[in-house]
Formats: C-alpha cells, sequence, structure tokens
C-alpha cells in the first residue's frame, strides 16, 4: 500500500517506522510526500489501523482481506446467491475427481458440501431463477446444480468452456477458450456468438449495463485487452490494457472490476466503460488472484487459486443482473 501526505520523515541513517495494527511493516519506497509498504502476513484481516510513529497526526485506516475460504481450487469467479452464500470450486487437474467438488460458504463461514457429481468445475453463474451453472473444461459441458447431491447436464460439445454468463436475452454465454464465445439458448440450442484470440489460460466473461459482453483474455503477450462484444457480435478492445487480466465483474454504480494477475501490478483495478479513455485505478492488492464476486448485501469476495478474501467495501453487484453473474 502507499501512504500519502506531507512532511514524512525519511532523512537520518533510517526509514520511518510504519505499523499496520500491531505490526510493523517492510518500508520499500520513500518520499517526503509517498511511504509505500508491504502489508506483513499475520494482520488478522478487516478494518486496520495504520500508524507512522515518527509523525503526528490522525490514524489511517485499512480494509485487509479476511479469509473466508481457504483448500479451494479457483479457476474464475467465485459466485454468489441471492441469500449471500458463496459457491466456491475444487477444480482440481484434467481427469481429477473429488468426492466434494464444491462448497457453499455462509456469511459466517460455515462450508456446505455440494457433492454433486461435476467434473474439474471451472465456472460459475446464476439464470434469473437463482439456478447455478457450472462449466466444466476439460469434458466440454456445463451442468446446472438441481441440489447439493445431484446436477443435470445442461449442454455439450463447448470446446473448453472458461467463463459463463447469462446475457439481458437470458440465453448462457459460454467462453471457450480456444476462441469462441458460444450461445446456448434456454432451448440449449448452441452457436457461435463472436471470435476472439485464444487464452493460455482461460476466458473470463461478465455482461455491462450497456448490454455488452465484456471478456477477459490473458494470452502469452506482456499486455492484454478486455474485449467488448456488442449484442450484434461486434468485437472491440477496451482503450485500458493490462497484463495478464481475470475475473470480472461490474458493480451497481457501472464501474467494471477487472483482476489484474501480473506480477508487480497485481490486484483489482476499476473503470469506467463509458469513457472514451478510462483510466483503471487499483483498488486492492494482492498478489496471485484470479476472481471476483460482489456480495448482493454488500462487501467483495475476491480469489486467489486456493483461497478466498472477504472486505467489507460498500460495493453491490449490478442491480439489473442476478447476483453472481
Amino acid at each position: 500500500m502507499t501512504l500519502r501526505g506531507a512532511g514524512f520523515p525519511i532523512e537520518g541513517p533510517r526509514l520511518p517506522e510504519v505499523r499496520v495494527g500491531p505490526l510493523e511493516a517492510r518500508v520499500v519506497r520513500a518520499s517526503p510526500t509517498a511511504l509505500s509498504v508491504i502489508v506483513p502476513e499475520g494482520v488478522g484481516g478487516g478494518t486496520t489501523a495504520v500508524r507512522l510513529a515518527d509523525l503526528p497526526g490522525e490514524t489511517a485506516f485499512l480494509e485487509v482481506g479476511r479469509p473466508l475460504a481457504t483448500e479451494i481450487h479457483q479457476v474464475d469467479n467465485p459466485a454468489f446467491d441471492r441469500a449471500g452464500d458463496l459457491y466456491v470450486t475444487i477444480s482440481g487437474r484434467r481427469g481429477q475427481t473429488v468426492p466434494v467438488p464444491m462448497f457453499r460458504v455462509a456469511p459466517d463461514g460455515q462450508r456446505h458440501p455440494i457433492a454433486a457429481a461435476i467434473p474439474n468445475p471451472t465456472s460459475l453463474a446464476f439464470d434469473r431463477q437463482g439456478r447455478l451453472y457450472v462449466s466444466s473444461r476439460f469434458e466440454g459441458t456445463v451442468y446446472r446444480l438441481v441440489s447439493d447431491e445431484r446436477a443435470e447436464l445442461f449442454a455439450s460439445d463447448l470446446g473448453t468452456p472458461c467463463g459463463l454468463a447469462f446475457g439481458p436475452d437470458d440465453a448462457l454465454y459460454v467462453g471457450d477458450r480456444s476462441g469462441s464465445i458460444l450461445r446456448v439458448t434456454p432451448e440449449r440450442e448452441v452457436s457461435v456468438f463472436a471470435s476472439l484470440p485464444p487464452s493460455v489460460a482461460a476466458y473470463h466473461l461478465a455482461f455491462g449495463p450497456d448490454g455488452g459482453l465484456y471478456v477477459a483474455v490473458p494470452t502469452l503477450w506482456s499486455r492484454d485487452s478486455v474485449y467488448r462484444v456488442g449484442p450484434d457480435g461486434a468485437i472491440s478492445p477496451l482503450a485500458a490494457p493490462f497484463g495478464r487480466p481475470q475475473g470480472l465483474a461490474f458493480d451497481r454504480q457501472g464501474f467494471l472490476y477487472v483482476v489484474e494477475a501480473l506480477a508487480g501490478g497485481s490486484g483489482l483495478y476499476r473503470l469506467r466503460v463509458d469513457q472514451p479513455d478510462p483510466e483503471p485505478v487499483c483498488v486492492l492488492a494482492g498478489d496471485g488472484l484470479v476472481g471476483v464476486a460482489f456480495d448482493p448485501r454488500g462487501g467483495l469476495v475476491v480469489a486467489s487459486n486456493a483461497t478466498a478474501y472477504r472486505l467489507e467495501v460498500p460495493i453491490r453487484p449490478a442491480a439489473d443482473r442476478p447476483a453472481g453473474v
């Protein structure tokens, strides 16, 4: 994190002492107007005081993510249902079968197993009726969850399906990372909606308030675009490039949030897609993140491959889409 102000004491034999909660933080850059520090491991999470030992003044506060679910394997966004329960996956490697491939995590952190037989669960999306859909990237299928114990096949022959989102037309849009966005109608008819560059990792999808489908396509290039696919299938890249864009989500104010996984700039970025030259603003720092989801009651979760972290911040999902999409 970076503290900005004036008169930071950087002259002398040592750098200023900065404490995050009770722990001393390592200062990595210092000037009279800015101090950049590494948040130390062991901070408990939640709203945390930040103090400079050698400088009087008001205490600053930092929101630190609280681990909500651990020992998971997340490939894309987790997803909230309308009740505020979070769905996470244990996706595993190709062909790996686990007895509990998914969990539903209550707001208090209690885990409820979902033992439905879904191999390598990858991406999640809720429809308008609150039913959960789950892609299986190595099987090339999408399942619809019927109960915690059973799932039914919804669509097959979808390539490598990574990224799910329901559109305003109630069709399910599926990102085949080999280069296609597929449209699956409620009658389960499958067609190619758009073609994009293939991804080395996974497509990530989110519909915006303008009716456009936004797609993150991480590749081996040093800078990648987030693409907008219009209702007519027209494709246009956003002007703001990213290094390795991952999960996407829109909030109620129309901001697009993009998880950036590039080393040295990883975290969660926010931008307006209705501006001609949107400038991404980093709103959260964190290494190894792949997904983001907004709680309908307020707050958000960001996920690495192995852990989902909750932050109590005043952000809600887009009001005109089902929670988790």
